[in-house]
């Protein structure tokens, strides 16, 4: 049999890492990580207004850097058997781009300013434009936000959009259009970064940008001018079609395959977001959920059209055809903060090392903080007099996004200590989780089994089991550590004609499962009552704490 190699490039939100996959085994030939060096140094960034930039130089020198060592790691002769190559990105991580698809910030005036650079998903500055479409489209003749759950996020493309245009004149002049990072580092290595032509992904397009067949392409450019005149015209520069990911982008540039020294007929696949390609990489099936658990989580479900495409699902992070499975719908919830709520506190715990003790100190005590308290946490009883946490230190996603809620725990005592609160806050992760399955039952769409990949669904023990006990549903882990990367080889697999369909690309390539989490059912009943503390203190805090503060916006709570 010939040898066939593909390429999955998975660029997350602190790095990027390639992983070259034979294509007939599944085994992995080699793989790298780069982390992002600007990212790194917290530049562009400013977390208490929820900015987050990354600069495309990240971008460019990982993408090098990543799949250069990955190929050097290969055995001999595998850069030459390389068919295709697929990216997945975060997602909605848009950037302003100029007719020539130039993201503003390489060039030389824009190249320190934030607003030239790609807005990645948890950037929340644009709160106010969020609320602005959800009152217009509930308001106009089609509700352009009813297949996204019918509340459109400050997350997504077209509120990062305005909010840029209101605030920087020269951003605003400059742009003349506006890309995904999925469908620009794509296009970048193909050589053509025309806007006007290359092809949109799908999966970003119509989970974050409004575009629906039934609205033929994006929502009208009249809708956009009453939004605001500032994108008066901006439809016609944009995009009508959307493709899936089996679907070949082009062929790798000459200037690429040189530097990456790979052949100069490499096919370049449909980019689209980490989850989605996650899920594929996880073996997802129809009705199951599959959860990308990390600092964040992506929930993934598909499910025939036949069976549920007539549903409006309310809530949840959209629903389209094709975007994860091509042929089936695919939804998309998640939260807003999952791991990173254990970051915030761990790094609570050890600001006061640092400051008192020093940089080693801290970093001693920072690496084997979360598994100690995960450990400690682990020997304690549940009873419903448990502390209870609300888990939106990040805003909430879903279900019904609101990014200007706010965190809360509550039920402390002077016996409250580390590892009780820890374990709070786990729990109200998995209370969040929760949350979203029960959505998606009460709309209609079943659930038959929860697969989690990430991070964390790698590393905590504790936090899985608590999750099952929560969910009181059996949780698959996949084995692969790089599902993401590996859902994106496979895709390359297809769209570089190595197999016809998706469906052979799993079989021949997918990586199985190596831990099932299974559900106690004394935890789970007892976790069902603080299941229901959890839902009334989150409804006071939403509907009452924050409404309450007389002359304090909730942004300031």
């Amino acid at each position: 049999m010939k040898e066939n190699y593909v390429i999955g490039i998975d660029f997350g939100t602190d790095s990027v890492r390639a992983l070259i996959v034979d294509a007939h085994t599944g085994s992995y030939a080699g793989t790298a990580v780069h982390e992002y060096s600007r990212w790194k140094q917290g530049k562009y960034c400013d977390a208490s207004i929820s900015q987050f930039r990354q600069h495309p130089l990240d971008y460019l020198e990982g993408l090098e850097y990543a799949v250069t060592k990955a190929l050097e790691s290969a055995p001999e002769g595998v850069r030459h058997k390389i068919r295709g190559i697929s990216i997945d990105t975060t997602g909605s991580t848009p950037v302003a781009v100029d007719k020539f698809g130039t993201p503003l910030s390489l060039l030389p005036e824009f190249a320190e300013n934030p607003n030239g650079m790609f807005i990645l998903w948890k950037d929340h500055t644009a709160n106010a434009e969020a609320e602005e479409i959800n009152r217009l489209a509930h308001s106009w003749d089609i509700d352009y936000t009813k297949y996204v759950g019918g509340i459109y996020s400050s997350e997504w493309f077209w509120a990062k959009i305005l909010h840029t245009l209101r605030t920087d004149i020269g951003v605003r002049e400059k742009a003349f259009s506006w890309v995904e990072h999925c469908d620009w580092i794509s296009a970048e290595l193909t050589g053509n970064t025309d806007p006007l032509i290359l092809k949109r992904s799908r999966c970003a397009a119509g989970h974050k940008a409004l575009w629906h067949e039934n609205f033929d392409g994006l929502p009208s450019n009249q809708f956009f001018k009453e939004l605001d005149p500032l994108l008066n015209g901006i439809r016609g520069r944009l995009f009508s079609d959307t493709y899936t990911s089996d679907v070949p982008l082009g062929t790798i540039s000459g200037e690429w395959a040189e530097k990456l020294g790979i052949p100069a007929d490499v096919v370049i696949g449909v980019g689209a977001f980490d989850a989605h390609m996650g899920a594929v990489g996880a073996l997802i099936e129809p009705y199951s959920l599959c959860k990308v658990i990390g600092t964040s989580t992506c929930d993934m479900l598909i499910a025939p059209n036949e069976e549920v495409g007539h549903l409006l699902i309310q809530g949840i992070c959209g629903q389209v055809d094709g975007s994860i499975v091509p042929g089936t719908l695919g939804m998309e919830a998640g939260q807003s903060a999952f791991g990173d709520i254990y970051a915030w506190f761990a790094k609570l715990v050890t600001e006061p090392v640092r400051s008192l003790l020093g940089e080693s100190a801290a970093k001693e005590l920072s690496e084997k903080l979360l598994p100690h308290l995960a450990e400690q946490a682990a020997l304690l009883p549940v009873t419903e007099k448990d502390i209870v946490a609300i888990d939106w230190l990040n805003g909430r996603r879903t279900p019904d996004a609101k990014h200007t809620l706010k965190g809360a725990i509550l039920g402390l005592n002077l016996a409250s200590d580390s590892p009780r609160v820890f374990k709070a806050l786990v729990e109200s992760t998995a209370f969040g989780s929760k949350s979203i399955v029960e959505r998606f039952r009460s709309e209609g769409v079943p659930i038959h089994e929860v697969i989690a990949i990430g991070g964390v669904a790698k590393k905590s023990s504790f936090v899985m089991q608590t999750l099952a006990d929560v969910l009181n549903m059996p949780i698959k882990v996949a084995t692969s550590e790089q599902a993401c990367a590996l859902g994106a080889a496979m895709f390359a697999a297809v769209a570089s004609g190595i197999f016809e369909s998706l469906q052979q690309a799993q079989e021949a390539m997918n990586s199985g499962f190596d831990a099932v989490y299974y559900p106690r059912p004394d935890q789970s009943r007892v976790y069902q009552s603080l299941y229901t503390k959890y839902l009334q203190s989150g409804k006071f805090l939403e509907n009452e704490f924050l409404q309450a503060a007389p002359g304090v916006s909730q942004e300031v709570l």
